[in-house]
């Protein structure tokens, strides 16, 4: 398989979780090779995603160069990255991603208005070799080797609505906009005082994430899938792992993991090489091939 961009540039509007600002969000295709870029036309700063543009991870992921920040770029990066493409540019007038509802699902719709292109490079990916591991006391991240990519992942909150919650993804295009894509992000309302406070979740509000008081669910309509929570995590981590630049082939386990975590495990990964191989998918064609079935 090759790498691939979109077809035609889409724009769209909305506003940011944490900051509820306006913000007018075009998504552009790049040449083959070029990877991955947040443009802050307002202030004309070009952030490559990788890494060590990695700033903050306090309830979302936020990437900066030269004092100006990208926040909150995990949704749009799992939808991006679990349509197999590798070469974008994302161009905002602000410093955040719009929320659109909380989950990732409007991206999908707007890459699919966008069309897949397919380019000349071959696909590369990185292939996980041996475990490696992140742990904040019981909370962990963890690779590890595998056929496939696997996302397995596990959450306990001591609230009525979540409890224990347990999911496992086999990763695929159409498994990624069936079962994870519509899973929102969620908070207490016992913290939302707290969080604007600290200048975050100005934006939001039922309309983009799922809310719980003591008792419940306050959103009208309820939850989307049965274990919504973590599989809304798994969308995240999609989104946080992506930040590697490159497909991942392997087993993603987590317990409670986090996108500290997420970031620290990037780090890890990529500061020990023996851990892992880059290969080119046609080196193992039909085994990457069904992962990113055209929609």
């Amino acid at each position: 398989m090759r790498e691939q961009t979109l077809k035609k540039a889409v724009e769209v509007v909305g506003i940011g979780l944490h900051k509820g600002v306006p913000v007018k969000m075009r998504l552009e295709p790049l040449p083959e090779n070029s990877g991955i870029h947040f443009f802050r036309n307002d202030v004309g700063v070009n952030i490559p995603l990788k890494p060590e543009s990695v700033v903050d991870t306090t309830m979302a992921t936020v990437i900066a160069k030269d004092g100006y920040r990208v926040s909150t770029i995990e949704h749009l990066l799992s939808a991006v990255h679990s349509y197999g493409i590798d070469n974008l540019r994302i161009v905002l007038d602000n410093e955040e991603v719009p929320i659109m509802d909380g989950s990732s699902i409007g991206y999908c719709m707007l890459l699919e208005e966008a069309g897949i292109e397919q380019q000349n490079s071959n696909k590369k990916i990185l292939r996980i070799k041996k475990p490696i591991e992140v742990k904040d006391n019981d909370k962990f991240v963890r690779l590890e080797p595998n056929k496939e990519c696997i996302f397995d992942f596990s959450i306990h909150f001591p609230h009525p609505a979540i409890g224990t919650q347990k999911y496992k993804f086999h990763f695929s295009t159409k498994n990624y906009k069936e079962e994870i894509a519509r899973a929102r992000t969620f908070g207490f309302l016992k913290e939302v005082q707290y969080l604007r406070s600290k200048g975050l979740a100005l934006g939001g509000s039922l309309d983009n994430a799922i809310v719980l008081n003591e008792n419940g669910i306050l959103n009208q309509g309820g939850l989307r899938y049965k274990e919504e929570f973590v599989r809304h995590k798994i969308l995240d981590a999609i989104g946080d792992m992506s930040l590697l630049g490159i497909p991942l082939l392997g087993a993603y386990i987590s317990y409670a993991g986090s996108h500290k975590l997420n970031h620290l495990l990037t780090k890890k990964l990529l500061s020990e090489d023996k851990s892992y191989e880059i290969m080119e998918l046609g080196d193992i064609e039909q085994t990457y091939d069904y992962a990113y079935e055209r929609i």
